[in-house]
């Protein structure tokens, strides 16, 4: 059974320091994954915004973001400016490409994304994501065939772009299974491979769950095997920084359950792209995360 490793990396400092010690975890265990890099400006203290939405604080306050991201990233967009990540760390995603690992499109400004693409005409989206897609070609060479939306935030617009830039899959939803996305009963060719467990800050500080009993509490909901595997999705910032030690246990239970640890690219060579059922695609809440994210809605029998 199949178990993919989705990275996010979402800043400047996560790519320099997050990055390669999660090529040094991953390596220790034999593991593949898939890292998505954010490809422009570091703008991480403009969410500051979101202090006004419902749930935000309450999500802070249990995952300590200023001891994850630290301070000078919080400054960044604000009262520093913001480091281009994809003009500064080429190398460092050059090396993990080298390292036999896929890499893909996060997004090009992920504050700018996250906050706003929701409600975003075609022009903008487009924009970004020309942006994001050029930048990827610049320092590696080729096109990127894999692009997972940065906070899981998308409109129709960015799903019939990344259709029409012949993405082999996407990974820009939560949900349970591999499927064809549809959005208002329009069809999007390009198979998303949806996140199906909870991420680390999701459920840190919820009951009793600390970084010391967090893998723990996420292998208990992998002990059965579901029959398209999990799609789990982790951050440079926080499993390749001060949860490090959490995401080396994980690796060792998933393991030890019998699980395959692999790239997106590899679990989609284990599915039947023509089987893969469709499902409308909705904007939805999650426990332990703020606003709304795209999520794998009903099937589609039509």
């Amino acid at each position: 059974m199949k178990l993919a490793l989705k990275i996010d990396v979402d800043t400047y400092r996560g790519t320099r320091e997050g990055v390669p010690r999660l090529v040094e975890i991953l390596k220790k265990h034999g593991a593949n994954a898939t890292f998505l890099f954010s490809l422009g400006p570091d703008h991480t203290g403009r969410a500051i915004k979101r202090v006004f939405r419902p749930g935000f604080m309450k999500k802070v306050s249990r995952t300590s973001v200023l001891e994850h991201y630290g301070f000078k990233t919080l400054m960044y967009g604000t009262l520093l400016p913001g480091p281009n990540i994809g003009k500064r760390c080429g190398e460092i995603m050059r090396t993990v490409r080298d390292d036999g690992f896929e890499v893909g499109v996060h997004c090009y400004d992920h504050i700018k994304w996250q906050d706003y693409v929701a409600k975003q005409n075609v022009a903008w989206t487009v924009k970004e994501m020309k942006r994001a897609c050029d930048r990827f070609e610049q320092i590696f060479g080729e096109p990127a065939k894999v692009h997972g939306a940065a906070g899981w935030q998308m409109n129709v617009h960015a799903l019939r772009q990344e259709q029409r830039l012949n993405f082999d899959y996407c990974s820009d939803t939560r949900g349970t299974h591999p499927f064809i996305p549809i959005w208002n009963a329009e069809i999007i060719a390009c198979p998303q491979l949806p996140t199906t467990l909870p991420t680390l800050d999701e459920i840190l500080g919820i009951g009793d769950i600390t970084p010391d009993n967090v893998a723990q509490h996420l292998l208990t909901l992998t002990e059965k095997q579901p029959s398209t595997g999990h799609v789990y999705t982790l951050h440079a910032e926080l499993e390749g920084m001060k949860l490090a030690a959490a995401f080396d246990e994980l690796l060792s239970g998933w393991k030890a359950q019998g699980y395959e640890l692999v790239s997106l690219q590899q679990y989609y060579e284990g599915l039947a792209p023509s089987d893969l059922p469709r499902h409308e695609v909705i904007m939805k809440e999650i426990p332990g995360r703020s606003g709304l994210l795209a999520f794998q809605g009903d099937e589609f029998l039509a």
